[in-house]
């Protein structure tokens, strides 16, 4: 184990925080069973007391003994997709305590793949709370240099795993009233869920339990921005009088300030997208205008991000 692990190990044990990578996006980490320690992680984050939080475990078999209730499903996804971007919601067993449910009868259970993340829950021996460390409702951390610039000495150490590979959070699949249904897309697709479990995933519903990143308005630059339909983007871009900010799939427009251009594939796009939404944020414009997505199950969590930044 190296010095820093074990340094993030105990600081977590004396109930201070720790930003830490996922494969999905930077995590803010506390001590999921000490009310605290997780009144610590709201404080820091400003996140809203009823709004929960996903807890991260080194295997399935620690997740689930925070549930009281594993029905089959969710042991076939987690057979399948953990380590990895998929976080299940679950009947919460007396383990999981009202400070991390926001109140729910429900709990977030993920494994995270990233090694420095499984390094760090083996070193600590417990379960992780960890939204993603930024301010509430901002855009995603995908790199140390990311938390340290939203979160200052608000956290006590950063470890360093690099750019987050995924680059959006995971996809949240709730299990808790029987049938499947999607709250959060992500990386893994409504498809590949259906593909394994073999039966459809329903649509989130008004009852569905509260989650991570389940606000109209999320992961959103302070630079105003809009979803604009790529048949639309030349004529909004003749329009405007300000300095205007792009994200895009095609090459540079000249009457425009600051162009980034995407890959035109999901994985390589959602990698991306949190650093483009930070510098296009810092070009010095008065809007940014970001080119949407294809409409197909790939570009889903991609798409559900882009909602609700221009929001």
């Amino acid at each position: 184990m190296s010095p820093e692990i074990q340094r993030a190990a105990e600081i977590l044990k004396r109930g201070g925080l720790v930003g830490f990578p996922t494969e999905t996006v930077y995590g803010l980490g506390a001590d999921a069973s000490s009310r605290e320690a997780v009144a610590r992680l709201y404080a820091a984050k400003r996140r809203p007391a009823d709004h929960p939080v996903i807890v991260h475990f080194a295997d399935a078999e620690s997740a689930f003994s925070w549930a009281r209730d594993v029905p089959d499903s969710a042991r076939k996804l987690a057979a399948k997709f953990w380590p990895g971007p998929l976080t299940l919601i679950l009947k919460r067993s007396a383990k999981a305590g009202d400070f991390v449910t926001g109140g729910q009868d429900t709990i977030g259970l993920r494994v995270p793949a990233h090694p420095v993340a499984q390094a760090l829950l083996r070193a600590f021996g417990g379960g992780i709370a960890a939204p993603s460390a930024n301010r509430f409702g901002a855009v995603s951390p995908t790199t140390a240099a990311h938390v340290r610039a939203d979160l200052g000495e608000d956290v006590a150490l950063v470890l360093d795993g690099g750019p987050s590979e995924v680059g959006i959070e995971s996809t949240i699949v709730d299990l808790s009233g029987g049938a499947p249904v999607l709250l959060r897309p992500g990386r893994i697709t409504r498809p590949e869920l259906e593909q394994v479990l073999g039966t459809p995933v329903s649509e989130r519903r008004a009852d569905s339990p509260r989650h991570s990143g389940g606000l109209e308005r999320h992961y959103a630059p302070k630079t105003p921005a809009r979803l604009v339909p790529p048949h639309e983007l030349d004529r909004e871009i003749a329009r405007l009088k300000d300095k205007v900010a792009v994200l895009a799939f095609s090459r540079p427009d000249e009457r425009v300030e600051y162009w980034l251009r995407l890959p035109r594939e999901p994985v390589g796009y959602a990698q991306r997208l949190y650093a483009a939404l930070r510098e296009l944020d810092g070009a010095g414009c008065e809007s940014i205008l970001i080119e949407a997505p294809p409409e197909t199950p790939e570009w889903a969590g991609v798409r559900d991000r882009l909602v609700r930044a221009t929001t």
